[in-house]
């Protein structure tokens, strides 16, 4: 496995004599440096949504101002500009803009952080890389794979600290969990599983129509090939387009996922899965989204390990919800929120736990004691954390969007004789069935093929590959296009 690791960083980085473990930072990024007493300037691009907590966040650290807020719709600017400008003092001159391009040729900006739609995120890494300016990303850190391995190249080429907003990665209860685990404190863990269940509602149908006057509608599309501006897509619900979003598995689900893969051994940390799967369905809701609403997805790894992901989100009466993270273990014990749940007398072991490491600072904080140091190893949730977590997802999804139409039945999954799998399978089928109300048989499942993946050349291989392939890539505007990892 070290060996297939190696083989990763010399293809990617080879030519520009670049190394993963040894950072070289570029003389932009080293001239960067900022003491801890030197006032720290930032711009937050995308303000309407998640971008209200990165200002609140980021303007409440010490010597830290905003600068700038970016965003396309004007009226949400003017509202965010005015609002910050009368609550901290630190950022009362802050300017509003549309294009972050123009923000980032400045040499007062230090680093942005990034709340905007996914199919922006790996875009604005890549030219803040080449900016010289750091970068905060929203989950997911890329839309599809191959962009984010394009802003790995440029995370890495030019030395810029890149913090991934999976927040689990500052949590003291998520770290001694996953301490835990990778120190063999319950013996050898078999299963991964992450949940993100929470409810929602469906978006019904809104028309096309002509975007409003108050909105930049190409900036607001950025690289996505989208035709027409349609309310269902701005402001929130675009995360159920698979133009711009990802649906819930690498919307909330990434900070599940990004949990999941954290706790594999050691030996497949930074490497992608051999194979995967995913079945689901978009139930009970007519409506424009286009992603599964329900879901059970299977991802092994070269060592046998497994993660599992359920996504639940059509509300019914008596819903439960459940956005967390749980792992098997080989003697059948299991660690569920946190607390270990004996079988046949298993017991955790009396072993030396060895934390895993964590920038103090929280979410927030962590990112900018980063990048003050100019140390991109200290970002809890680098881009290379964030390139193999968010792939997980991407090539779940992969699966479910290649799926074949089966009846609604406990039937239709395709576990072989993984037992676990049917039974985990069997608990959200049950939910659908007898909670959602999905008629036996009068339903169809998506079921998706199982897909092998060369995480080496980071393109599928065998049965259906041709077409799983077409799907790394996304489509993408002209303007906005991005160089190859060899060019960034």
């Amino acid at each position: 496995m070290k060996e297939r690791r190696e083989f990763i960083k010399k293809s990617i980085f080879g030519a520009s004599g670049l190394t993963i473990g040894a950072m070289s930072f570029s003389a932009k990024s080293y001239g960067s440096i900022i003491g801890a007493n030197d006032r720290f300037r930032m711009a937050v691009c995308g303000v309407n949504g998640r971008g209200k907590s990165h200002i609140s966040n980021f303007s409440g650290l010490d010597n830290v101002e905003i600068a700038y807020l970016v965003d396309p719709d004007k009226n949400v600017l003017n509202q965010r500009v005015q609002s910050l400008r009368d609550g901290d003092t630190k950022s009362n001159r802050v300017q509003g803009e549309a294009d972050v391009r123009r923000v980032l040729e400045r040499k007062d900006i230090d680093a942005i952080s990034v709340a905007t739609p996914n199919s922006w995120h790996s875009l604005m890494v890549v030219w803040a890389a080449q900016n010289g300016k750091h970068c905060y990303v929203e989950k997911p850190a890329s839309h599809d794979v191959h962009e984010g391995r394009i802003a790995l190249a440029a995370a890495e080429k030019y030395g810029i600290v890149v913090q991934h907003g999976a927040q689990r990665r500052s949590s003291d209860e998520w770290r001694d969990q996953v301490s835990d685990i990778k120190s063999g404190k319950y013996g050898k863990m078999l299963v991964s599983h992450g949940f993100a269940c929470k409810p929602r509602e469906g978006i019904g149908y809104k028309p096309n129509t002509a975007p409003p006057s108050n909105l930049d509608w190409n900036l607001w599309k950025g690289p996505a090939v989208i035709d027409q501006y349609n309310e269902n897509l701005v402001h929130y619900n675009w995360h159920w387009n698979w133009q711009v979003g990802n649906g819930e598995l690498n919307n909330q689900g990434t900070h599940q996922l990004d949990v999941a893969y954290w706790a594999l051994d050691d030996e497949v940390a930074n490497t992608h899965p051999v194979r995967v799967m995913a079945m689901g369905g978009r139930f009970n809701w007519d409506d424009q989204g286009e992603t599964p609403n329900t879901m059970f997805a299977i991802a092994e790894f070269a060592n046998g390990q497994q993660v599992f992901f359920n996504v639940r989100n059509a509300n019914h009466e008596g819903y439960v919800k459940e956005v967390t993270n749980r792992f098997y273990f080989e003697d059948g014990g299991k660690l569920i929120d946190g607390e270990y749940k004996s079988h046949n007398g298993s017991q955790p072991r009396n072993v030396n736990v060895k934390k895993v490491p964590m920038t103090p600072g929280g979410a927030f904080g962590s990112f900018i004691n980063a990048c003050r140091a100019n140390d991109p190893k200290m970002a809890n949730g680098n881009m290379f954390d964030a390139h193999y977590s968010c792939t997980l997802g991407h090539l779940m999804n992969i699966s479910y969007r290649m799926g074949e139409k089966v009846p609604f039945n406990a039937k239709a999954g395709r576990f072989g004789d993984n037992k676990l799998a049917f039974e985990e399978f069997m608990k959200i089928h049950e939910i659908a069935r007898d909670g959602m109300g999905v008629p036996v048989d009068q339903a169809d499942y998506i079921v998706g093929p199982w897909l092998e993946f060369d995480g080496d050349t980071e393109f599928f291989t065998g049965d259906r590959s041709v077409e799983a392939n077409r799907l790394l890539f996304d489509p993408r505007r002209s303007e906005f296009d991005l160089p190859s990892p060899d060019k960034v």
